[in-house]
């Protein structure tokens, strides 16, 4: 294995390893925010509507279990050897995950606070918004980190039609070139851009939800309280 050449990257993939991995960031996160876009209003509507949210989360939970590459066979005639036709199953596979954690962090919205906004005269929309979204950021965020870090990984498999992997298709040139430090490079740069992906949004969610307890501040001023209780 040669480490030298582990940015190298060779001339077919017409991109640098910075050109892959923005290109990656692209191909994963856009999905990801149109997951969100779709789901904020579907998730609304199972929280009115309760009946509604079973046969959602049915449709959701099929769509995902269907293999990415019938998906890109599907797709293909329409879109054609494009990074749209990976961005739509990531989109679709997002929502599997968004759609429950909005609607668990819409529905822990105290009823008293929702008859509060309702006697102040906010409509069903507008108490969505200004009420329970900004209550419910903490299980947003943490579904969006599920899939966001989902997405990055799922990328790659784009190299099957044609390299629309961006860092994934460092993985299939690894082969054709026999040069495994790229497949090794892949890795560690699409482990690397979901680590740094996952600490931006558990900060944003801090910098949204200023009331909530510093775990570690928690964790510091528990602790001699628990060695006193131990005496």
């Amino acid at each position: 294995m040669n480490w030298d050449q582990m940015f190298d990257i060779p001339s077919d993939l017409q991109h640098t390893w910075l050109g892959l991995v923005g290109l990656h960031l692209r191909e994963a996160l856009l999905p990801v925010l149109a997951g969100l876009l779709i789901s904020l209003p579907l998730a609304q509507l199972c929280v009115r509507f309760r009946w509604l949210y079973p046969p959602v989360l049915w449709v959701t939970t099929v769509l995902y279990a269907i293999p990415s590459l019938a998906f890109f066979v599907l797709l293909i005639d329409y879109t054609g050897i494009t990074e749209l036709t990976v961005m739509i199953p990531l989109t679709v596979y997002s929502l599997v995950v968004l759609v429950p954690a909005i609607v668990d962090g819409v529905r822990s919205v105290p009823q008293e606070t929702l008859a509060a906004a309702t006697a102040m005269g906010f409509g069903p929309v507008r108490r969505y918004v200004q009420v329970q979204l900004p209550i419910a950021v903490p299980a947003i965020i943490a579904g969006t980190r599920v899939a966001t870090v989902s997405s990055i990984s799922l990328v790659s498999i784009g190299t099957l039609i044609g390299n629309q992997g961006a860092l994934g298709n460092l993985i299939n040139d690894a082969n054709i070139y026999n040069r495994p430090e790229l497949a090794v490079n892949a890795i560690l740069s699409m482990a690397g851009l979901a680590i740094l992906a996952d600490i931006l949004l558990v900060l944003l969610r801090r910098l949204l939800t200023p009331w909530m307890p510093n775990a570690a501040r928690t964790k510091r001023r528990a602790t001699p309280a628990l060695k006193e209780a131990a005496r």
